[in-house]
């Protein structure tokens, strides 16, 4: 059974875990916008729906942070809240 075969419940962990292997892997680095959804989800082979989901598990893990009409960038580390990423700008 392929990727796609697998319920859409099983699709987002799918696109969150390449996405979580990208920022500990360091191809995605701290500060770094991811790109835009829409982008990502071509990219992956996902829908639109599905790398959202995967994107808002990013931030509840503390992955990255969304900012408002700048987009979404990749945390420092787990361990050092991203919230005030950015908020100077």
């Amino acid at each position: 059974m392929t990727e796609r075969q697998r319920s859409p419940e099983y699709l987002y962990r799918v696109a969150f875990e390449k996405l979580k292997a990208c920022i500990e892997s360091g191809e995605l680095p701290p500060n770094t916008p991811l790109p835009a959804e829409k982008r990502l989800a071509a990219e992956l082979g996902f829908s639109l729906g599905t790398v959202r989901h995967a994107t808002q598990l990013l931030r509840d893990e503390g992955l990255v942070v969304t900012v408002p009409s700048k987009g979404t960038f990749v945390c420092e580390s787990r361990a050092q809240p991203c919230g005030e990423l950015h908020s100077r700008e």
